[in-house]
């Protein structure tokens, strides 16, 4: 995996390079692409998402071989006709963009979670029971607004696959799981969710998300605490009656193995933090009060505090590994397949949206959104399938340049507060709707895969999410957005 990755970056480095002596074509940048790009180049961005629903279905262990060969196929398909249509530094530039401005943080902040969270074990008697569930669940999902939903999801997601192994019901556990820690958990700060975090970037108070968004986030964690535990009791009483039991006698008090590492998960948080903070200070700016970079092509940058964040997470996560005993590893049943699937697909996914999210943000403030029910609705849809952090982006950009006198006052545009609550609330609620809404939460099926859990297909999770999520996001428009 390390091999091809490494020969991937060396191949779009010498691209780059080669395309720009090579090609005299201007370069074109996204507002000019996405005022008149096709939806046509849309279609390989929807095969890939129809792969990986129906693939594993279908194909299991020839998906299981050869997603990579999927991944490229349906990049290339987009990448080629794109570099026929507008020329080809501009498609290196939409590539490099979207590799190095969006992919490179995303998949090293997870890759850094990951390593960490896999160097601490939870052990002790916790027998799966349905209050016993619902203590962890509570836990994972108020930790996930200070370590961030893919830092609870990594440490909480395998106590309570231990807690549950001898439970023959256990999927929605982990389905609820994904609703709360992966997902809701991270509305109170910007520290939760990276679209959060954007908005903090963009002058919303760091308090803000705490006090707005905590009744909607309080709301939806009551009903669904309370429908999960109807759920799991009725899952546990037909586990007693089929002979299954515990296998801890109880008695055993619970020991956290590796807890030094909890230093390591603050250090990538507060790199996450810094990366927002950095680019406002003086010593971070040119005289053109530009964010000082290092160029790499065309309109590519990669900024001094974002190398500064991932030098500080690939630190935090070999440090992990060096100063964490190997059988720490072993009892989490820790491999890598899951951050391996998570790169994989995720690297297609990045690519085949780079045209979705240019048409967005070229039209999103053409598209008549102004009341805080359709920012919800649109935000949250959107960023179920593609990332959330643009989709807030580009929603946010749309509520700032509406003209309100009173609101919050961001880089954007000041914002009218239901319109922020409904960007924020859409975007990090409604990633929880499929596998691909939120990068945690095809995590967390892969280690539940991994650890014997058979997690339902993509569309089979979408089952839950609409019989769960849906009548519960209808409930906070009722009471919060109309």
């Amino acid at each position: 995996m390390r091999k091809k990755l490494s020969v991937a970056a060396v191949v779009l480095v010498m691209l780059a390079a080669f395309c720009q002596t090579a090609f005299g074509a201007e370069i074109m940048h996204g507002p000019e692409i996405g005022a008149n790009i096709s939806l046509v180049f849309v279609i390989p961005f929807v095969g890939m998402l129809l792969c990986i629903a129906i693939c594993p279905l279908v194909i299991p262990h020839q998906w299981e071989k050869w997603r990579w060969l999927f991944v490229l196929v349906w990049s290339l398909l987009f990448l080629i006709p794109f570099a026929m249509a507008y020329n080809v530094p501009t498609m290196v530039d939409q590539l490099l963009e979207s590799m190095i401005g969006d992919y490179l943080t995303f998949i090293i902040l997870l890759f850094g979670l990951f390593c960490v969270a896999g160097n601490i074990c939870l052990e002790g008697d916790l027998a799966g029971t349905p209050k016993t569930n619902l203590v962890l669940l509570l836990i994972g999902t108020i930790l996930a607004s200070w370590i961030g939903t893919t830092g609870a999801s990594m440490v909480m997601i395998r106590p309570i696959l231990r807690a549950n192994a001898w439970r023959s019901k256990c999927v929605h556990t982990v389905v609820f799981f994904i609703f709360l820690v992966s997902n809701i958990g991270g509305a109170l700060t910007p520290i939760g969710d990276p679209p959060l975090l954007m908005g903090f970037m963009r002058g919303v108070p760091f308090t803000w998300t705490m006090v707005h968004m905590l009744p909607v986030m309080a709301l939806n964690i009551v009903i669904l605490l309370a429908l999960y535990f109807v759920l799991d009791n009725r899952a546990y009483k037909k586990d007693l009656a089929a002979g299954r039991a515990p296998h801890s006698a109880g008695g055993a008090k619970l020991r956290l193995t590796g807890a030094h590492n909890i230093i390591f998960m603050l250090v990538i948080v507060a790199a996450v933090i810094l990366s927002g903070v950095l680019p406002g200070m003086p010593m971070f700016q040119n005289e053109a009060g530009e964010v000082l970079n290092i160029h790499i092509f065309g309109s590519v940058h990669l900024t001094y505090p974002n190398i500064i964040e991932l030098v500080m997470i690939l630190a935090a996560a070999a440090l992990s590994f060096k100063t964490t005993k190997k059988e720490v590893r072993e009892k989490n049943n820790f491999t890598w397949g899951a951050i391996e699937e998570v790169a994989v697909l995720f690297i297609g996914i990045f690519i085949t949206m780079i045209p979705a999210l240019l048409f967005l943000k070229a039209h999103g403030a053409d598209l008549g959104l102004t009341h805080p029910w359709q920012m919800f609705w649109c935000t949250g849809m959107l960023s179920s399938f593609l990332d959330n952090t643009p989709t807030y982006l580009v929603f946010m950009t749309t509520a700032g340049a509406l003209g309100e006198t009173v609101g919050v006052a961001t880089t954007v545009g000041t914002i009218a507060v239901p319109l922020l609550l409904a960007v924020s609330c859409g975007a990090v609620f409604m990633g929880a709707n499929t596998y691909i809404g939120n990068a945690p939460n095809f995590m967390v099926k892969s280690i539940a895969d991994e650890n014997g859990v058979k997690m339902p297909s993509f569309f089979g999770y979408m089952a839950w999410s609409l019989s769960c999520l849906i009548p519960v996001f209808l409930i906070d428009t009722l009471i919060f957005f109309l």
